[in-house]
């Protein structure tokens, strides 16, 4: 008997397992380096990613040269899926903050298998909700709420999609998710350790303590999770979608047609 192996996106494991098939012998498993640029703004999408660990932000570059966060997506998503519900050039830069891997798929595949499968647009339709839910509310945030709230809240998201107390983030990151300068982030950190949120900020890592992060961040945080947890109900995703070992590996390796 095949092996079967757990499907770690949880758009993919929502899939119906012949929908799933449709899509696994066209899968290539690529590592996400971190600061890897998956797409850049104003060029065609002609990759679809699915992580399935690591942590990907969606970032708006401004015409002075600074760039900030509008969203982040880990295992919960996909990269590049929007494209499919139009001819359009990306509007963002999508560049890998956190490293991990994913599943690769062309544009082009991927568009035309949509024809054959209800679940797979019902997935897209569900991913693009939760993806606008979360541009709208972080639009909101940043009008509303103190640097330091804000940091506590990306804080919160990216420990959502990672695993353990420590973040893998740079200031750089940082002043990135805040559209600030590193100096601010610096500020604002040491902030968050005199209220005990943040334990330590090594170069590159930052360790956390939870439910004092959740105290220090704004009421955005929970909204957004509650918000989008009504968009993507329990029944449209649920990961225990699988698929066979051998399917996924035999895509290692080679680009999809």
């Amino acid at each position: 008997m095949e092996h079967k192996a757990r499907v770690s996106n949880l758009l993919l494991a929502a899939l119906p397992q012949p929908d799933l098939q449709l899509l696994a012998r066209h899968f290539r498993m690529i590592q996400l380096e971190r600061d890897a640029v998956l797409l850049r703004s104003g060029d065609p999408v002609d990759r679809i990613y699915f992580p399935l660990s690591g942590l990907i932000a969606f970032i708006m570059d401004m015409p002075n040269g600074q760039t900030v966060a509008t969203a982040i997506v880990g295992n919960e998503g996909a990269v590049g899926v929007l494209s499919t519900l139009g001819p359009v050039l990306s509007p963002m830069t999508a560049v890998v903050r956190v490293a991990g891997l994913a599943l690769q798929i062309s544009s082009t595949r991927f568009q035309s298998l949509l024809g054959d499968s209800n679940a797979l647009n019902g997935a897209v339709q569900t991913h693009a909700r939760a993806l606008m839910a979360q541009f709208q509310h972080v639009a909101a945030c940043n009008a509303l709420h103190s640097v330091e709230a804000r940091l506590a809240r990306w804080l919160l998201h990216v420990h959502d999609r990672v695993e353990g107390d420590v973040l893998p983030l740079t200031q750089e990151t940082l002043a990135e998710f805040l559209g600030v300068r590193r100096t601010t982030v610096t500020q604002v950190i040491s902030k968050l350790r005199e209220q005990g949120a943040v334990r330590s900020n090594r170069r590159g890592w930052i360790e956390i303590d939870r439910p004092r992060l959740e105290a220090a961040s704004c009421e955005c945080y929970h909204l957004m999770r509650r918000r989008i947890g009504r968009i993507v109900q329990p029944e449209e995703i649920k990961p225990t979608g699988l698929v066979g070992s051998a399917s996924l590996a035999a895509g290692q390796g080679r680009r999809d047609a």
